[in-house]
């Protein structure tokens, strides 16, 4: 079934901000700390600067990547019939993460969170019809920090038949989260046919790319495994307080990913994210429940369909 739509830019809209985009990228770009991305960026035909590291992408170069960007997704799972399509207009859910503190359902205690607690929560996103996939909930904090994305998959994997999203927390750990994801679809094949996790990664707003994202990026492409690229911009903060000028440096980031996605591999499925929002000016937060984040989710979903890109956006 198709969705329910919020309509907030007109078509024409929609290219001014391209159009605004394509150049940001190309006369003011993008830092690229990793020196594998910066090689890619540059024998893809950027401009990169050595000094700076600050990678200037050309119109064609984004332009390219859109199109050879899959438009429609198959998150498979380890049950088949758990298998999700993301494609134009259709509207799945998915419970959001990364939780630190629970409320423990037997104490009733407010405490921090644990690798049962991810096993858990795993369990229920399973069970919850309504949830088309499982995202990774909270965190294995009783487990050391330069490891808990392992841990964390190793409690999900038994406790979900649905396809699941994952950080990697560099990519040292995704190497080994593929190997892990290989072993329990039968094999590195099996994995590319049928793959059962995506990465999130986020660029770094303002117009920032860290090895801890662009690394993972072109090891997941190069594996077959999908990239959700999740822009966290705030609004009157790290990007305009403007929504227009927002949604600028927000596709600004995503699509500069995407540029290295297929630099990496062409034809690499990746998806459009947001978890954009506003700067909450009395407090220093950033509200996710904010009515500002469900306009910047629309607008960021029309994005992604005026792109023909399959889109993941917070909820308020």
């Amino acid at each position: 079934m198709d969705g329910f739509a919020l309509n907030t830019f007109s078509q024409d809209e929609l290219y001014a901000i391209h159009c605004a985009t394509l150049d940001v990228l190309h006369h003011v770009g993008v830092r690229v700390d990793s020196p594998e991305a910066r090689d890619l960026f540059d024998g893809g035909g950027a401009f990169v600067d050595p000094k700076t590291n600050i990678v200037k992408i050309p119109p064609y170069l984004v332009e390219d990547a859109i199109r050879s960007t899959p438009g429609t997704l198959i998150l498979a799972g380890r049950d088949p019939n758990k298998d999700y399509c993301m494609e134009a207009n259709r509207v799945g859910f998915v419970n959001f993460g990364e939780g630190v503190n629970v409320i423990d359902p037997v104490t009733r205690k407010y405490r921090t969170t644990t690798k049962a607690d991810v096993a858990n929560a795993a369990r229920m996103s399973d069970y919850l019809s309504e949830m088309d996939i499982s995202y990774r909930a909270v965190v294995a904090q009783d487990q050391p920090g330069h490891v808990q994305s392992l841990h964390n998959a190793e409690a999900i994997f038994p406790n979900t038949t649905k396809h699941f999203f994952i950080g990697a927390d560099g990519v040292k750990n995704a190497r080994k989260l593929i190997k892990m994801a290989q072993a329990v679809a039968g094999g590195k094949d099996q994995l590319r046919e049928r793959p059962l996790i995506t990465f999130n990664v986020c660029p770094t707003s303002l117009l920032k790319l860290i090895p801890e994202c662009t690394d993972v990026v072109i090891e997941a492409a190069r594996a077959g495994i999908a990239i959700n690229i999740i822009s966290m911009a705030m609004a009157g903060a790290t990007s305009p307080v403007t929504l227009a000028g927002t949604l600028v440096t927000h596709n600004a980031e995503v699509l500069s990913t995407i540029v290295l996605n297929q630099l990496a591999c062409k034809g690499a499925p990746c998806i459009y994210g947001s978890s954009t929002t506003i700067m909450d000016m009395r407090y220093t937060t950033a509200p996710v429940g904010a009515p500002e984040l469900g306009m910047i989710s629309a607008s960021v979903a029309k994005m992604a369909q005026y792109y023909l890109l399959p889109s993941f956006v917070a909820g308020g």
